[in-house]
């Protein structure tokens, strides 16, 4: 398979993935109190979104490398 192809199958399957989940979720551990022996941590999640035009350009972009790399071919 050529490296072109695959390229285009990334970007169409990250552009789906885009779409479909439109951000993901993370937590981290942050120490709130730390005082001796004393420690208190507090989890916080944080949310990295993805917006739409992230997928629609993923999207396109892979579909127009698979119509490119298969007229080469």
């Amino acid at each position: 398979m050529k490296p072109t192809i695959l390229v285009a199958i990334m970007l169409i399957a990250l552009g789906i993935f885009a779409f479909a989940y439109q951000g993901f979720n993370y937590t981290t551990r942050e120490n709130v109190v730390d005082i001796g022996p004393l420690k208190v941590t507090a989890e916080k999640t944080k949310t990295l979104p993805l917006p739409p035009i992230v997928g629609a350009i993923a999207l396109i972009g892979g579909i127009v490398l698979l119509v490119v790399g298969s007229k080469k071919a």
